[in-house]
């Protein structure tokens, strides 16, 4: 799946927020990006089920701090 480029406007310490919990989970900024919003759209039943199952089987349950 070809994934979409979209330029993000973000508060700088916004930003560092999330680099700094992206650097926790030992994932990329833009990984951790669209991991909260594949969380959020999962948790409010938004999420296409297509989409749902190949990546939630990919990460780590929660509460798991092993990278």
């Amino acid at each position: 799946m070809a994934r979409k480029q979209y330029p993000l406007r973000i508060d700088p310490a916004i930003w560092e927020a999330v680099q700094r919990w992206a650097d926790d989970e030992m994932r990329s900024a833009n990984g951790q990006v669209e991991w909260i919003l594949r969380d959020a759209l999962k948790r409010t039943g938004r999420l296409p089920k297509k989409e749902g199952r190949s990546r939630d089987a990919k990460e780590k349950p929660e509460g798991d701090s092993t990278p």
